[in-house]
């Protein structure tokens, strides 16, 4: 409609690197995030990955598409119902391609490399600090490997010196799984 956003974006994301985008509420980086993900599609121009634009792919191809990002969500986005080690277990589960075993030894790798001591892996998410729900996040958005981790203001609600160790573990990650990581931040 007249309500237009991200007019005159033209950019790319090198592999292996990190880009933050900073702007203020409501000025268009959580569509920009859809739009890479393919939950939107461009009313012009294109948005393109590895070469395929993504306006022009059949759900099915989406959805293989997206198994090579991981999401951490603003909020955490975790189940209530759920342990730590669920949350983190979801999107494999989702899958169904691992056995139990590989399962519990893939959730339990994802945990350590977020830095998550395992005497909380089997506590709900309303018994952690918001710090930690960040790092169950992240570990559920890892777990699958992704080539591309994109991070929806993955700093709101902490406090400094949190915000600091989540800034850090984002580089960290970067260099260890060798992700390419687009933060969104109005920070």
């Amino acid at each position: 409609g007249s309500n237009q956003v991200l007019r005159g974006i033209d950019l790319q994301i090198p592999a292996g690197q990190t880009l933050v985008v900073i702007g203020e509420s409501g000025c268009g980086k959580s569509v920009f995030l859809k739009l890479l993900i393919g939950l939107l599609k461009a009313t012009e121009g294109r948005v393109l990955f590895q070469d395929q634009d993504l306006k022009l792919l059949s759900e099915n191809r989406l959805m293989r598409l997206r198994l090579k990002y991981g999401y951490l969500f603003q909020s955490g986005a975790l189940f209530d119902s759920l342990s730590v080690e669920e949350n983190v277990a979801f999107p494999m589960r989702q899958q169904g391609i691992l056995a139990e075993n590989a399962m519990r030894l893939r959730v339990g790798d994802s945990l350590e490399a977020v830095g998550l001591p395992p005497s909380l892996w089997t506590r709900m998410p309303s018994d952690l600090s918001g710090g930690q729900r960040k790092r169950v996040g992240l570990a559920r958005a890892i777990i699958r490997k992704p080539q591309i981790l994109l991070y929806d203001e993955p700093t709101t609600g902490l406090d400094p010196v949190t915000r600091t160790t989540v800034d850090e573990l984002i580089e960290t990650l970067k260099s260890s799984l060798k992700l390419t990581s687009l933060v969104i931040s109005h920070d």
